[in-house]
C-alpha cells in the first residue's frame, strides 16, 4: 500500500493549476441506468468459453459442473447482470438441437466462423443456463436467422420456457432441467449486414417480422426481443426497423468496436503503441457517442414513446492479435487503455439511460476486450474488469444531471478531446456516485465536486505510470485500484487526478 501511495504522489507531481469544476444537480434525478448497461458476451470463439470458462467435469482445474471456479468467482465480484451467447457470427451457424443431451454423443462440426477448430458442442443450452445462473445474471439468447428458420427459433424457445406435457419441454425435462430456463432477452441473427447473411435493411425487416410472428411463450416467460441493427455511422438499419417492426421488437442492436488506425487490415498493438495511437483510440471510442445520439434522433422520430430500447450488444477495443495465436481466436492483451475506454463508454451510456437499456462488451474472457485472461490453470484479471468492479455501483442507480466548467482540451494534431470525462448517479444504497476519468496521458487534473456539499466521501483510482501498463501472470496486480484522497472544503469536494487515471467517488449515504 506504501509503494501504491508513493507511486500515486509521483503521478500527482506537477499538477496545472487550473481545475475542472463537476457540478452535480441532486434536486433533479433523472432516467435509471438499467443494469443490463454492464453485460457481458460470452461467443463460442477461440478460449473464450472453451479453456477460458468450460474445463469439463473431468478437468483437474477447480470446476463447479464444468465450469471454472477461479473464473466464475472473480465474474461474480462484477455483478455480471447479462450474458449474451452463443454469438456474434457463430449464432447463425448454430443450431440448436446439437448441444443438448448426453455430450458424448453430439456431433462434432467445424466453427468456420473462428479458426475452422472442432467444435464439439459440449456447452450447449444447460450448460449456458448453469453459467448464468452460477453468476447470478440473466440470460441473452441470439437465434439463428441466417442458416436457421422461424421454425427453428420458436422450438428453441419453447424447449427452453414452456412448463406444459409438450414434446419439447419434456425433452428439456429428460435432459435433466424440470422448470422452464429465463430467457430475459432474444434475439432474431446476428449482423445481418454482413455475417449473418450480408441482407439489406428491408430484407431483414422482413425476416424478422416473419419470425417475430412465430417466437411464442408463455406470458410470464416472454423473453424481450431483439432485431438486429447497423454499426458504426449507420443509421439505416434503426430507421427501417423501428417503422416496420416497431410494434413487434423490444429494441435494436448496434455495434461499434474501437480501432486505434481505424483500419481493419493493421488495426494496432495492444501493447508498446506509440503516443499518438492513445489519442487516437480515445478519440475513436468517443464516437460512439456521435452513433448513439444519431440514431437515438431516429428513435424519437419514430419512438417518441420510447418503447424500444438501443442495445449497444457488442462493443470494445479490437486490435491485431497477439503474435503466436491463432489469428481466428481474437486473443489481444489488455492494457490501462482499455480500462479508460471502458470507463468513457459507460459515462456515455449513463447520458443516454433513457434509449440505452443494454450493452454486451467483447467478450468476457480471453477474447477481444476482456475481463479475464487464462493460460491452462493460470488466472488474471485485466484492467477492464477493474473498470468494471469500480463502476458496480452505477448498476440500477439514477442519473443525476451535472456540468462541466474548465475542462481542458487534450489535443494531438487538429484533433482534440475533453481531458474529463464524467458521469454521477445516485446509488441504490443512496450514495452519489460519481465517475471520472482523465484523458490526458501525462497530464494530472485537479477536479472539484460542487452541488454535493462537503460530506463524508471516499474514493478509489485505476492508473500506472506507462499508457500499456497490464497485468500478467507473473505479475497480475499491476494494475489494479488503489485508494486516493478526496478533500472536503469549502462545500466541496476535491481530487486530484493522475494523468491517465479512473476514479470514483462515493459520496455520503
Amino acid at each position: 500500500m506504501k509503494k501504491t501511495m508513493i507511486a500515486l504522489a509521483m503521478l500527482t507531481a506537477g499538477l496545472a493549476q487550473a481545475a475542472t469544476t463537476v457540478t452535480v444537480d441532486t434536486a433533479k434525478p433523472g432516467p435509471v441506468i438499467n443494469k443490463d448497461v454492464y453485460g457481458q458476451f460470452a461467443e463460442h470463439l477461440g478460449t473464450g468459453i472453451y479453456g477460458g470458462m468450460w474445463v469439463g467435469p473431468k478437468s483437474k482445474i477447480p470446476n463447479t459442473r464444468g465450469w471454472r471456479n477461479d473464473v466464475i468467482g472473480a465474474l461474480k465480484k462484477l455483478h455480471v447482470p447479462l450474458v449474451r451467447w452463443p454469438g456474434g457470427c457463430f449464432a447463425d451457424e448454430y443450431h440448436w438441437r446439437e448441444g443438448i443431451g448426453p455430450r458424448n454423443k453430439r456431433p462434432v462440426k467445424i466453427n468456420t466462423m473462428w479458426g475452422g477448430v472442432d467444435e464439439d458442442n459440449a456447452v450447449g443450452t444447460h450448460e449456458f443456463f448453469d453459467l448464468v445462473e452460477q453468476l447470478g445474471a440473466d440470460a441473452y439468447v441470439n437465434g439463428n436467422l441466417g442458416t436457421g428458420s422461424p421454425q427453428e427459433m420458436a422450438e428453441w424457445l419453447e424447449y427452453m420456457t414452456s412448463d406444459n406435457k409438450s414434446t419439447l419441454p419434456e425433452l428439456r425435462r429428460k435432459n435433466g432441467r424440470d422448470k422452464p430456463f429465463k430467457v430475459a432477452y432474444f434475439a432474431v441473427g446476428n449482423e445481418a449486414w454482413g455475417c449473418g447473411g450480408n441482407m439489406k435493411p428491408d430484407y431483414y425487416a422482413n425476416l424478422y417480422r416473419q419470425s417475430a410472428t412465430f417466437l411464442k411463450t408463455p406470458p410470464a416467460g416472454r423473453p424481450k426481443l431483439v432485431a438486429s441493427g447497423g454499426n458504426d455511422n449507420d443509421t439505416t438499419w434503426t430507421e427501417e426497423l423501428s417503422k416496420s417492426a416497431k410494434n413487434m421488437t423490444d429494441g435494436i442492436s448496434f455495434h461499434y468496436y474501437t480501432i486505434p488506425t481505424g483500419k481493419w487490415e493493421v488495426k494496432g498493438a495492444a501493447t508498446g503503441f506509440p503516443a499518438n495511437e492513445w489519442f487516437s483510440t480515445l478519440n475513436a471510442t468517443m464516437r460512439m457517442e456521435d452513433h448513439i445520439r444519431n440514431n437515438v434522433a431516429v428513435l424519437d422520430r419514430n419512438d417518441p414513446e420510447k418503447k424500444l430500447g438501443f442495445y449497444v450488444d457488442e462493443w470494445g477495443t479490437w486490435y491485431d492479435v497477439e503474435k503466436g495465436t491463432n489469428a481466428g481466436f481474437l486473443y489481444q492483451q489488455n492494457t490501462l487503455r482499455d480500462a479508460v475506454v471502458a470507463a468513457l463508454n459507460f459515462n456515455i451510456f449513463h447520458d443516454h439511460a433513457d434509449r440505452v437499456r443494454m450493452t454486451n462488451i467483447a467478450q468476457m474472457v480471453n477474447v477481444l476486450q476482456a475481463m479475464v485472461l487464462t493460460d491452462n490453470e493460470k488466472m488474471l484479471l485485466t484492467p477492464t474488469y477493474h473498470a468494471y468492479e469500480m463502476y458496480v455501483p452505477f448498476q440500477g442507480a439514477t442519473t443525476l444531471p451535472l456540468a462541466l466548467e474548465g475542462n481542458r482540451k487534450y489535443a494531438s494534431g487538429d484533433k482534440s478531446i475533453a481531458q474529463v470525462s464524467a458521469s454521477a448517479a445516485r446509488g441504490k444504497d443512496g450514495k452519489v456516485y460519481v465517475a471520472l476519468v482523465n484523458t490526458h496521458p501525462s497530464d494530472a487534473e485537479e477536479v472539484n465536486i460542487a452541488g454535493v456539499g462537503d460530506r463524508k466521501a471516499s474514493a478509489r483510482v485505476l492508473t500506472a505510470n506507462e499508457m500499456d501498463a497490464h497485468n500478467t501472470f507473473a505479475k497480475p496486480d499491476a494494475v489494479k485500484p488503489a485508494p486516493i484522497a478526496v478533500q472536503a472544503s469549502g462545500g466541496k469536494l476535491t481530487v486530484k487526478m493522475p494523468a491517465k487515471s479512473v476514479v470514483v467517488v462515493a459520496i455520503g449515504g
